[in-house]
This record gives structure tokens, sequence and C-alpha cells, in this order.
């Protein structure tokens, strides 16, 4: 076999705005490996300023596969232990090369019989750039939306406070995420208010790091609590248990790109699913080709609930797109 990779810089058409900052662009790779005639690609996707992996050398490490590429997978796992996104990315170009064309795991989803629920997510703004991304997801019929908050907290929960009047729980399912913006404090008032309006989850209430505060949150909230941000970084399989049974969480979120792909994802989700802790996969605006890989893969899990998969549609140089949506149904439309 033989591999090769490319960066490929994914432009915003709007300036994407979370409580780490406004993204304008974002840095990817695709990862190509060919065996005579057969073909297959992954993607890479590095989160500059989030990733585990974000480090100086990650193109060489990335050099590195290209030249090691027919080693033994057990080895090359062992040796990307600390680079979640390029063992992601390896994952994928090997399903690729296996299955061909636009499939990673066939079966019901690509061959279109069954659909994915995603939730519509909003990003950070002025209130009314809020209101109007919010009018767009529920003209699309969407039934479940996650917004970013942490920036302006009196704002965002009165843009909350106007969505339940109009839409009870039952009708829309809200979810939030602070990436971490609160202090410890000002978290527990939060989650008290959140209770008030029904809301379906917190994501990372609190900066990652402080396990020991974020079990006491989770052990007294009135809101539940999902961990994201929390997840990264840790690799063995031990510190993943201690994690959880330390914090106790009632969500966790896995971004296949940032945990270790789908080893990586396999692993959380059966250590939380022995906790009783239910979790759900979000992709981490991965251009088109690892958003196909990561719907594919997440239908595979049948969990019922809306994912957080995006449609690709944030980019003006997006890769072509293997999806489609239609209300908040994902469909494979290769």
């Amino acid at each position: 076999m033989q591999a090769e990779y490319q960066r490929h810089n994914l432009i915003f058409k709007r300036p994407g705005g979370t409580s780490r900052g406004v993204l304008t662009e974002k840095e990817t790779y695709f990862l190509h490996i060919s065996d005579g005639e057969k073909k297959g690609t992954g993607e890479c996707g590095i989160f500059r300023g989030l990733s585990y992996d974000d480090v100086p050398d990650y193109e060489e490490k990335l050099q590195w596969l290209c030249n090691n590429i027919n080693s033994e997978p057990s080895f090359l796992q062992e040796q990307l232990l600390h680079y979640p996104s390029i063992w992601f990315g390896y994952e994928q170009a090997m399903l690729n090369l296996k299955h061909g064309g636009h499939i990673y795991f066939p079966g019901e989803f690509t061959e279109r019989k069954k659909s994915i629920t995603i939730n519509g997510l909003i990003w950070m703004g002025n209130v009314d750039f809020m209101k109007e991304q919010i009018a767009l997801k529920l003209q699309e019929k969407f039934h479940c939306i996650k917004l970013k908050i942490g920036v302006n907290w009196d704002e965002e929960k009165k843009v909350l406070e106007e969505l339940r009047k109009t839409f009870p729980k039952n009708q829309l399912e809200l979810r939030v995420d602070a990436n971490g913006a609160f202090s410890t404090t000002k978290a527990r008032i939060v989650l008290e208010e959140l209770a008030v309006l029904v809301i379906h989850s917190i994501e990372q209430p609190i900066k990652a790091g402080n396990p020991q505060e974020m079990a006491l949150l989770c052990a007294n909230t009135p809101t539940p609590i999902a961990l994201d941000e929390e997840l990264i970084g840790i690799t063995e399989l031990e510190k993943k248990q201690k994690l959880l049974e330390t914090i106790k969480p009632q969500y966790i979120i896995l971004k296949p790109s940032l945990v270790g792909g789908i080893s990586g994802s396999d692993e959380w989700i059966a250590l939380a699913e022995q906790q009783n802790i239910d979790w759900w996969i979000t992709s981490a605006l991965e251009s088109n080709i690892g958003l196909n890989a990561i719907a594919q893969y997440t239908y595979t899990k049948k969990n019922p609930m809306p994912q957080g998969l995006g449609t690709g549609a944030l980019f003006t140089n997006n890769t072509p797109s293997s999806l489609k949506l239609e209300g908040d149904q994902l469909w494979f439309a290769d």
C-alpha cells in the first residue's frame, strides 16, 4: 500500500461564534491510501486550540504514518495513541479502501433505507442573529435545537425563555453548550435557571480538568450535564473508567476526531453503558469526507437520541457531500 496526505483549509461562510472565540477557517487533512487500483480516503480533522494532538509535529506524524502505512494496525494504533485525529483518518481510509465509493460502514444507512435524527446547531452571536438561526431551524422542522451559550448569559437566557413560551418541551427539545464558559459558582445558578426552562442538557458548564468540581455539579444538578471537552486527551482505558466513575455525568458526548476515532469512541460508549450513562455522537467541523464517515459510524450504534451531526453547509469550499438533510433527518444520498 501507498499513502499520502493533503492539507485543506475550510473557510466559513459566516464566522462561527463560540465561547472560545470566533472561527473563520478550519484546518484539516485528507489521508489517501492506495492498494493497486483500490483507493481509500479519510479525514484527519485536527481542531486547533481544542484537539489533544494540536502539536507542532502534527504534519511530521502524518508523514510518518504515510511512510509506515504497511505496518501492523496494532503498531500504528499504539504509535498514534496521542494523535486521535490521525488515527481516525487512518481508520476511515482503511474502511473506505475496503468498501469503495464513499462507503465506510455499509448497511441500511448507506442503502438509503434509514436516516439519522440530528439536532439543529445555533451559533453564538447577537440576539437577532441567534433568533434568525432559530427561526430557520424551526422552519426546517427541527425538533431538537442546540444553542451555544456562555458569552452573554442574560441575553442568551432571554432567547431560551422566548423559545419556551412558544414551544413546550414536548414540541421542542433544547440543549445548550457552554464550552466550559462558567465558573463553578455561576454554573450552579445557570443550572437552576435552565431547569426552570426544562432544558434537556448542558454540555461542559465548567472548564475541563476539574473532575471533583464537575462531580459535585453532576451529583446535585437539576439540569442534566454532558461531558464533552472533559474526554479529550484521556487515552487509557483505566483513566477513562476512572473519569466516569469520579464525575458520574448524566451524558457524555463523543467527537470521534477528538477522542480516538472509531475504536476510541467504542471504548467510551462501552464504559458509559456499563455505568448507565447516556451518550450521543457529534461531528467537530470536519469536511464532508469526515462527516460522511462519522454519520455512517453513528448509524451503526443505533442510538435513538438526536445526534450532533452537521450538514457540511458551513463552509464555502467544502468537498462534495454524500449526505442530504430532509427536516431533521440526515440521509445518505450518494
